[in-house]
């Protein structure tokens, strides 16, 4: 496929294109970057583009799958953070915010002292709170092996709270 077979197929296609984007991220820059990636990806494709049928359907699924990977990589990297950088929800009482803050530290001190599947479990369920599938996803375990290995994180950091 050449250049100007390419802008005749998908370029009437950006408006779409950046309305769908603009669904999904609600920011234009976002929006904006992300139907420039979709038309990169379909420019380095070209060549195996010729038998596709409906260009518009295509065109959404490309940017469907960019998007779903920025949001898996972000994910990603939030789990890769040390548990000290998560947020503390904060409250107006100065002395309930300290002592929270103090739970919160030890509880985290005893996140991080799991071993290593059952702590990263347990913040990404927990901390993060994200689903079990996608728990899943990224450890490449069964959500049941997930859902067992965060029962026993979850009854260890109980029991360490009780000894401590």
């Amino acid at each position: 496929m050449d250049v100007t077979q390419f802008k005749q197929l998908f370029l009437p296609c950006s408006n779409q294109l950046y309305n769908i984007a603009f669904r999904l991220t609600h920011d234009v820059q976002r929006a904006e970057d992300l139907v420039q990636e979709t038309y990169l990806r379909l420019w380095t494709k070209r060549n195996s583009l010729d038998k596709v049928e409906y260009v518009l359907t295509y065109s959404v699924g490309v940017l469907r799958h960019i998007f779903m990977d920025q949001l898996r990589s972000n994910k990603k990297a939030m789990s890769q953070k040390p548990v000290e950088d998560y947020p503390l929800s904060t409250e107006t009482d100065l002395p309930r915010t300290i002592d929270a803050s103090d739970q919160y530290k030890r509880l985290l001190q005893l996140i991080s002292n799991l071993p290593d599947p059952q702590g990263k479990v347990m913040i990404m369920r927990d901390i993060e709170d994200r689903s079990y599938a996608e728990i899943s996803d990224e450890m490449e375990l069964s959500e049941v092996n997930i859902r067992s290995i965060l029962s026993r994180a979850r009854k260890r950091v109980r029991q360490l709270l009780i000894e401590n």
